[in-house]
């Protein structure tokens, strides 16, 4: 991680003094702290002469901290006191202090960045790419530097890129990327949000310019996430605290509590596929050879947007991005044909047989409210072709997955293969038959259980017999699965797909 920018150095005091105001602080050195702070990190393979280490996770070890004051570390931050040679700061609330120190040592970066965050059951990453797309092209348009991106997907914070491990990161890593985007001119930082990080303070101390809430469902609901859906609801609400601007869906269930959580923003854009009363509102939809042509209405336009996509349901998304443009003022040209080029690696990534018999579908659709979503779309949207769907569920988290999933290919896939999806410390047997109890309970019969990935994908292209969409959900663009010791490299999907394609022509 780079750190190269130059920033005031803040003494010790000086962040006992934030904590102490945040409330957090349940003891303090005695002696004198006017001493400058050199770094901060809660990595001790980072920490370096002059550091603030803070310690934390419930696997923190003594020896973590140790190594880092032979490292240079001269003071620390945790919920307990190790009794070794350094000043100690103790804290009742680790989470809410690891985002104080990072905000701090980065000087508050979400200050100098306007910074758009989504939150939402699905479409974030999504939603995000569109945002990313409109922005660039008023880049251009302006002479501006290019927006920031951080993603579940991929990052790009203008001096750093690469693949994401979380959505959204720990406080110090995701506090880095926006200090870099102000570093390298960013105007703009767009980000999704989890649940996790908003529960947990990954996002405290960011300043949003524009939060955006596009939907809300049952997932994420266990005794290692969220325990249950009021928890996962109410943190997914906390965005609306540090938002200057929302932006809220119309057509989400519960979005008068939505609404009534970002009363308390400057300005509240609302979206909508159907309500006339939304302020960015979708007034008719049509297919097209570029994807899906919109007839887009906003508080100061009314235009023809093309999506690239074939799927009605991304217009939705689309309409966020709209509407957060419009919060941030984007000009009218900047909007509309900011998402015309725009591709989000893992979602709705389209690949045609040759013959054009299949249209090949990779999505990331990991639960049930998506994949119903995806597949009733697409059966509006292709009726004369049979619909098949390769997908498994997750091992050891989102265990509802495995029926809502189930009862979603059972509902409205026409063949059904099913299969291995990061089983982690389960048995990728025992989640396969459970997701086809679900599926039979449908009243389908037509599915299979192909548990080897690479084969349950050949397998439904080769068993295509008449005009089709195969649909592979579940991975996106993952190159490992998640198996009882760990992750383990695999091919994507899209790759599998194409190479199947090509197979089935031949």
């Amino acid at each position: 991680m780079s750190d190269s920018t130059p920033r005031e150095k803040l003494t010790l005091k000086r962040y006992i003094e934030l904590l102490e105001a945040e409330g957090v602080v349940v003891s303090k050195p005695a002696v004198p702290c006017d001493w400058p702070i050199e770094f901060a990190t809660d990595d001790s393979r980072q920490v370096r002469p002059g550091t603030l280490f803070v310690c934390k996770g419930r696997a923190f070890k003594r020896e973590y901290l140790v190594s880092a004051i032979a490292d240079g570390a001269v003071a620390y931050v945790s919920e307990t006191d190790y009794g070794v040679d350094a000043p100690a700061i103790i804290v009742n609330d680790i989470r809410r202090t690891l985002a104080v120190v990072a905000d701090a040592y980065y000087g508050h970066p979400s200050g100098k960045v306007k910074v758009c965050a989504f939150t939402g059951t699905k479409g974030k990453s999504t939603c995000s790419f569109y945002l990313r797309g409109i922005l660039a092209n008023e880049a251009k348009l302006t002479g501006c530097h290019r927006p920031a991106l951080n993603t579940g997907i991929e990052f790009d914070d203008g001096i750093e890129a690469g693949p994401s491990k979380l959505t959204t990161p720990e406080s110090f890593l995701l506090q880095s990327r926006i200090a870099h985007a102000a570093e390298a001119g960013a105007p703009w930082l767009v980000m999704e949000a989890s649940s996790q990080g908003l529960k947990y303070e990954r996002t405290g101390k960011i300043a949003f310019e524009v939060g955006a809430f596009t939907n809300i469902g049952e997932d994420h609901i266990s005794p290692i996430e969220h325990p249950t859906l009021e928890d996962y609801f109410a943190s997914k609400l906390k965005i609306f605290s540090q938002s200057r601007f929302a932006v809220v869906n119309l057509d989400m269930d519960h979005a008068d509590r939505v609404l009534d959580a970002a009363s308390g923003c400057e300005r509240t854009v609302t979206f909508s596929l159907n309500d006339e009363n939304a302020d960015v509102l979708a007034l008719a939809i049509r297919n097209d050879d570029c994807g899906v042509v919109a007839t887009v209405r906003t508080p100061r336009f009314t235009r023809d947007m093309v999506i690239p996509t074939p799927v009605k349901f991304n217009v939705s998304n689309a309409l966020a991005a709209i509407a957060c443009a419009e919060a941030l003022d984007i000009s009218e040209e900047g909007i509309v044909h900011g998402l015309e080029n725009v591709f989000v690696p893992g979602r709705m990534e389209l690949y045609r047989s040759e013959s054009g018999k299949i249209l090949g579908v990779v999505d990331y659709a990991h639960n049930g409210m998506s994949l119903e979503t995806l597949l009733r779309d697409l059966r509006e949207n292709y009726p004369e072709r049979e619909l098949a769907v390769v997908f498994g569920a997750t091992g050891g988290k989102g265990v509802d997955r495995r029926t809502t999933m189930g009862i979603a290919a059972g509902k409205y896939a026409d063949r059904i293969v099913i299969t291995e999806d990061d089983p982690g410390p389960e048995n990728v047997e025992d989640i396969c038959d459970e997701i086809a109890r679900n599926v039979r309970e449908q009243g389908n019969d037509n599915w299979q259980i192909v548990l080897d990935r690479s084969a349950a994908i050949e397998t439904a292209v080769r068993e295509t017999e008449r005009p089709a969409v195969v649909i592979v959900t579940g991975k996106g663009v993952d190159d490992y699965m998640l198996r009882k010791n760990g992750p383990e490299p695999c091919e994507r999907d899209g790759s599998i797909l194409k190479r199947a394609l090509a197979a089935y022509d031949a």
